[in-house]
């Protein structure tokens, strides 16, 4: 099934889903990324739901302090969650964030608000630095996918696990840069993320 909502975003919810993700994209792109409709579709096919949305109108993206306002950000992606949350085709469904670049800023603060029990998160190549102040409030297992030639991102993410108080994995793709565009890049992060989120999901609904 697939529904188109007022705000620009596409839904897909497979029959007998496990669970739900959000996908939450970075800063200069939007719900129509290649890499995250990529993804999209391997969890499609693993049984997942998935909702990609934008975060900004194209008037707000103008302004380009808004890309980095990760406060803003977490706030839309908050309203998704809610708005997933009673669908009637998505009601009781564990969720997921995937987030990339800024992006994972965001799903990781978002993660971290109070009443707000998401399952679990992947970031691609993200950004976590950026919601630092929120990650010791994190409780869902966080799964990091960088680069190996991406050696700042590296580092970000390396120093965000440190403060991670949940379950936590850092993966590195080797050779991959930030966007992996390297051959085979791309689907180890859907694989990864594809095990990470069915994994957690089953654990949940067990």
């Amino acid at each position: 099934m697939k529904e188109v909502w007022p705000v620009p975003g596409d839904l897909v919810v497979p029959d007998g889903a496990r669970g739900m993700v959000v996908f939450v994209h970075g800063s200069g792109s939007s719900r129509l990324s290649p890499r995250n409709r990529y993804v999209a579709g391997a969890l499609n096919e693993a049984g997942l739901g998935t909702l990609l949305f934008d975060l900004l109108t194209p008037q707000e993206e103008a302004a380009r302090e808004n890309v980095f306002d990760i406060g803003l950000l977490t706030r839309r992606l908050l309203e998704r969650t809610a708005w997933v949350r009673e669908r009637p085709a998505t009601a009781g469904l564990p969720i997921g964030y995937f987030g990339a670049s800024t992006g994972a800023a965001a799903a990781l603060a978002a993660a971290a608000e109070p009443g707000n029990p998401i399952t679990a998160i992947v970031s691609r190549g993200g950004r976590p630095d950026l919601a630092a102040e929120k990650l010791e409030a994190v409780r869902a297992p966080a799964l990091l996918i960088v680069g190996g030639r991406d050696p700042v991102v590296l580092r970000l993410n390396e120093e965000a696990q440190r403060r991670l108080n949940a379950e936590s994995r850092l993966s590195v793709v080797p050779g991959a840069t930030h966007l992996f565009e390297e051959p085979g890049a791309l689907e180890i992060v859907a694989d990864q993320a594809s095990d990470w989120f069915t994994g957690h999901f089953s654990a949940v609904r067990r």
